[in-house]
């Protein structure tokens, strides 16, 4: 086996952010690929086995792109690198970063980050009604929120409708203090943190007292039509067959239609069929409707999250 160099050129105000602390990034690089990386004057040389060696510059050359357009550089992306390295996908990584659905209140771009991201938000885009399923983690509710606040902003629709149903890990209303305002909050607490992070708290506030924003248990929709909104329906899995049919038919002229959950994680009773699981049953093979499935590879939060939900999947297959 031959040995070679190559060089990758770094500029100094990107170094950190690609190297990582104490080269950390670059360590990985290194064990992943069975390289070694050398940073010297402005530049990486890398030295291994020929097509490792030249691996490791296209990954590390993503990443160092991905710098110069203004993205903080973490593990996550580190990662997802060196994973599409293996499928020759490096390039994959920069098409999908052109990608901006819109921008947070601080101005920070909201992107997708993987290949099945991307094909999720493609998937929004074009078609009416859209399921998004996968585990916590994989941005189904952020980016469908993102969405939904890109097409408010832009005039594509007038409102924007957030609900869940009002069911999590075995509670009841009827054991949580308060009125039933307070009682409700908590189930919705993730939709107002989005929605908070992506609009600002004022902007919310503002529309949400013209009532072109509402979020509401799954409960309200009953006997609504929902014209010219955008509606996401987060933590489906949670949801009963009747209740699944219940806001499908609200669907109106002029709205678009997320339904989000995780299959893995329901509260329901024991013997209850998920409405989430009848659905996409149902109605496969309806044109306008798109069925995206994310997976561990397209969690982004802490990398701990991905390696904690690929141990579940391979407990559950044995």
């Amino acid at each position: 086996m031959s040995l070679v160099e190559t060089i990758v050129d770094i500029p100094i105000e990107h170094e950190r952010n690609v190297c990582g602390q104490l080269d950390e990034y670059l360590k990985k690089i290194e064990r992943t690929l069975d390289v070694t990386m050398v940073a010297r004057d402005g530049a990486i040389k890398i030295i291994g086995e020929g097509e490792r060696a030249q691996r490791a510059k296209r990954v590390f050359s993503s990443l160092v792109e991905l710098s110069k357009r203004g993205n903080a550089i973490g593990v996550q992306n580190v990662d997802y690198a060196l994973a599409l390295s293996f499928s020759e996908q490096e390039d994959q990584i920069l098409e999908i970063d052109k990608d901006i659905i819109t921008r947070t209140a601080q101005g920070k771009p909201i992107k997708p980050k993987t290949i099945g991201q991307k094909a999720y938000v493609d998937a929004i885009r074009q078609k009416m009604l859209t399921f998004g399923t996968g585990p916590a983690g994989t941005g189904k509710t952020y980016l469908g929120m993102a969405m939904a606040i890109q097409a408010f902003r832009d005039g594509e629709v007038g409102r924007i409708i957030l609900t869940r149903p009002a069911l999590e890990a075995g509670e009841k209303l009827g054991f949580l203090p308060g009125d039933l305002q307070s009682k409700i909050d908590p189930y919705l607490r993730p939709l107002y943190d989005a929605l908070y992070q992506i609009m600002g708290a004022d902007t919310y506030l503002h529309n949400a007292e013209k009532g072109l924003i509402e979020v509401a248990p799954l409960a309200y929709m009953r006997g609504r039509t929902l014209d010219n909104a955008f509606i996401i329906l987060d933590e489906a899995q949670n949801t009963t067959g009747a209740q699944m049919k219940m806001f499908l038919t609200r669907i109106g002229f002029g709205s678009k239609v997320i339904v989000t959950g995780d299959l893995t994680q329901k509260d329901l009773p024991d013997g209850t069929p998920s409405g989430l699981d009848t659905a996409i049953r149902v109605l496969r093979g309806i044109d306008d409707i798109a069925f995206c499935r994310l997976t561990s590879k397209d969690v982004v939060r802490h990398p701990l999250v991905q390696q904690i939900v690929e141990a579940y999947d391979k407990y559950k297959g044995k």
